[in-house]
C-alpha cells in the first residue's frame, strides 16, 4: 500500500484543476494516491478526472457527492483514505515537483506515533512564503502554539496521520456549507504536537471564488457552523482568556444572526459570553451591513 494520500476537494473547478494534476504527474516520488472529492460539481469535473484516470499516470480515486461545503468534502476524504498519511492540496493549488518526496523523507527520518503529523510551508506562485516560516530550531509544536505562542502567520500545509484525522468529524448543519477546518486540528492539538519543517510543500493562489475571500458572506450564511466552531474554541484547555473572549464575541454575533435566543444558556463560558454581548452585537451589525450591501 502507498504511504500518502493527496486529497483534493473541488467544486466547479474544472477550469483550474489541471494545474494540480500536472504538478502531481511531475512528482519525483510516486508513492501516493490522488483522491478527488467532487463536492457536487455541475461542470465537466467528472469527465476530466475520468480522462486522467485512463492516462494511468497516477493512481487516482474519484468520489462525487451532493454539495456539502469544504468541511463535508473533508469528512468524506477522511472516511475513504487508507494510507498512513494524508495532505490536502486544494483545487486551485499545486505541489512543487519534490513535494511528495520531501514529505515521505521527513516522515521516514522523524515520524513517530507521538505526533499527529507534520506541518510545512505554503508559498505563492512566485515562491514567496505565505506569512512567516517556523522559528529556527523549533522542531515540533501544536498548531495552536505555532500561531498564538510563536507568532507564526500565514496558512501552513498540514500532513496528518490518517488514523487521527478520522476522529472529530465536522458536523453538517442543514442548509449550511461551512465549519472551520481548524476545529479538527485544534482538537488533535489537545493530545499531539506536529513536527515542523521549513520546506515549501504547496504553491497556493487565492482565487476570487475561494472561500477565504468571501468570509463575511460565509459568516452570514452559516451561523450554526460558526457558532459550533466558536463554542469548541472557547473550550480549548490551552487557550488564554483573551483568545476565548474573541471566540465569545463571534459566538454572540453568530447566534444573533441565527436568532438563537438560548445562546447564553448554551455557551460553555457564560461569564465571558455575557461580557462579549456588546462587541458581539456590533460585529453582528457590521456583518449584516456588509452582506446586505453585497446582495443589493
Amino acid at each position: 500500500m502507498k504511504q500518502l494520500t493527496v486529497f483534493t476537494p473541488t467544486y466547479n473547478r474544472a477550469y483550474c484543476l489541471h494545474h494540480c494534476y500536472e504538478s502531481l504527474k511531475r512528482q519525483t516520488c510516486k508513492d501516493f494516491v490522488w483522491l478527488v472529492i467532487d463536492d457536487g460539481s455541475t461542470d465537466n469535473t467528472r469527465e476530466l478526472v475520468k480522462r486522467w484516470q485512463h492516462e494511468e499516470e497516477l493512481e487516482i480515486h474519484y468520489c462525487w457527492q451532493e454539495n456539502q461545503g469544504m468541511h463535508g468534502a473533508h469528512n468524506t476524504a477522511y472516511q475513504k483514505i487508507e494510507t498512513e498519511l494524508n495532505v490536502c492540496i486544494d483545487s486551485d493549488d499545486y505541489m512543487p515537483d519534490d513535494g511528495v518526496a520531501k514529505i515521505l523523507y521527513f516522515w521516514a527520518v522523524h515520524g513517530n506515533e507521538k505526533v499527529s503529523g507534520m506541518a510545512g510551508l505554503d508559498a505563492d506562485k512566485e515562491g514567496n512564503i505565505i506569512g512567516k516560516p517556523f522559528p529556527q530550531g523549533l522542531m515540533q509544536a501544536t498548531l495552536f502554539d505555532v500561531y498564538y505562542k510563536h507568532a507564526v502567520t500565514g496558512d501552513k500545509k498540514l500532513v496528518y496521520r490518517t488514523e487521527l484525522t478520522k476522529k472529530y468529524p465536522y458536523p453538517i448543519f442543514k442548509d449550511e456549507k461551512y465549519v472551520g477546518l481548524a476545529y479538527k486540528y485544534y482538537m488533535l492539538d489537545k493530545d499531539y504536537e506536529l513536527l515542523l519543517m521549513n520546506d515549501v510543500l504547496c504553491h497556493v493562489e487565492y482565487l476570487a471564488d475561494g472561500s477565504s475571500l468571501n468570509m463575511v458572506r460565509q459568516y452570514r450564511k452559516n451561523p450554526l457552523g460558526f457558532s459550533f466552531y466558536r463554542k469548541a474554541l472557547m473550550q480549548l484547555p490551552f487557550a488564554n482568556t483573551t483568545f476565548k473572549f474573541r471566540q465569545a464575541v463571534h459566538y454572540v454575533s453568530s447566534n444573533l444572526i441565527s436568532k438563537n435566543k438560548a445562546f447564553l444558556q448554551e455557551t460553555p463560558a457564560k461569564t465571558l459570553t455575557t461580557f462579549a454581548i456588546p462587541l458581539g452585537f456590533l460585529l453582528y451589525v457590521y456583518v449584516a451591513s456588509k452582506t446586505s450591501k453585497a446582495s443589493s
